[in-house]
Order: structure tokens, then C-alpha cells, then sequence
């Protein structure tokens, strides 16, 4: 059995029961398991390649658990992380308050870090628009860019990836350990 080079560290982060394992079960092996899903202790890792441009990047995944008990095996998971997916629950309002403290992190501790703000769980209101719990105007002004599907947002993380990396790869070597760089915070999803 050969090894799969991984070319971008993949993170997915949030609250427990936002979606985290449905995001990655839905873009890896396009399904959608119904029925309560066994959470996840500590995490658990997958690989997909994915075409761009005239290049294939495989994105390693890391679907850590979300509850708080394993807050510190997390901050394990995200160290060298090239993006960060934050999730949050449209439906659960504590879950968006969950992703503004890792997206803090994040940027206090990853400053190459891109991070990707991505709302679960809009089947559920689409169908029920009472079910909302976080205004589309509050995410958005927490987030800069909008994209709306699952394959989406991962596309746009390995397009995201090989423009770093080609950047990193023309800039100098030297390092001024002086200065840190803000952490890049991008796309805000809202569909699964």
C-alpha cells in the first residue's frame, strides 16, 4: 500500500453536533447519512484530491471532535493547519458564539492559517425559517465572501492553497520574526 502525499492540512473545527463530520462525509464520498451520527473522539483524517488548473492537490482532512473536552487534542490537530473550516449551526445560536472563539484562535496562534466560516444545516430552514438562530447579515459581517455548496467552499480551499503556495515558494527565504502577518479569514457557507 503506497502513502498519499497530502499537500494542504485541512482542519475542521466547531461546536459539537454543528455538522463537522456531515460536511466531510458529503464532500469525500458524496452522501448524506441519516440518523444520529456517533461523535467524534478526538479526530478523524481523510484525503481527497482535487484538480486545479493543470495541478492536483490532495487536501488532508482532519474532522475533529467538537466538544469541549477535547478542546486541547484540537489545538494538536490545527498546528500547521493551511485552512481551518469553522463551523457553526444556523439553527443553534451558542455554535456561532463557539466558531468566534476558535476563529480567534486561529488567528492568534496559525497566521498562515486560511479560515473558511461555514453555516450548517440549512435544509433545516429552508424548510422551517423559525428554526434560524443566527442572522445571515451577523455571519456575513463576520465573514468577508459567501459560497454556497459543499464542493464549493473545499474547491475553493485548494485553489486557495495553490495560490499560497506558489506565492510562498517566489517570496524570499528570510524570515522577520518581528513581525506577524494577519491570518487570512475568508468564505462564510451557508448551504450543506
Amino acid at each position: 500500500m503506497c502513502a498519499m502525499r497530502v499537500d494542504a492540512k485541512v482542519v475542521m473545527l466547531g461546536k459539537e453536533s454543528v455538522g463537522k463530520t456531515s460536511l466531510v462525509e458529503r464532500y469525500v464520498h458524496n452522501r448524506f447519512l441519516v440518523g444520529p451520527y456517533q461523535n467524534t473522539i478526538g479526530a478523524a483524517f481523510v484525503a481527497k484530491a482535487i484538480q486545479v488548473g493543470d495541478k492536483v492537490i490532495t487536501l488532508g482532512i482532519w474532522d475533529t471532535a467538537g466538544s469541549e473536552r477535547y478542546e486541547a487534542m484540537s489545538r494538536i490537530y490545527y498546528r500547521g493547519a493551511r485552512a481551518a473550516v469553522v463551523c457553526y449551526d444556523l439553527t443553534d445560536s451558542s455554535s456561532f458564539q463557539r466558531a468566534k472563539f476558535w476563529v480567534k484562535e486561529l488567528q492568534n496562534c496559525e497566521e498562515h492559517c486560511k479560515i473558511y466560516l461555514c453555516g450548517t444545516k440549512n435544509d433545516l430552514i429552508q424548510g422551517d425559517r423559525s428554526l434560524r438562530q443566527i442572522d445571515f447579515h451577523d455571519a456575513q459581517d463576520f465573514a468577508e465572501g459567501t459560497t454556497t455548496t459543499v464542493t464549493t467552499l473545499f474547491q475553493k480551499v485548494a485553489e486557495d492553497y495553490n495560490d499560497t503556495a506558489l506565492q510562498f515558494m517566489t517570496e524570499e527565504t528570510g524570515v522577520d520574526l518581528g513581525q506577524k502577518k494577519d491570518s487570512y479569514f475568508y468564505s462564510c457557507c451557508h448551504s450543506n
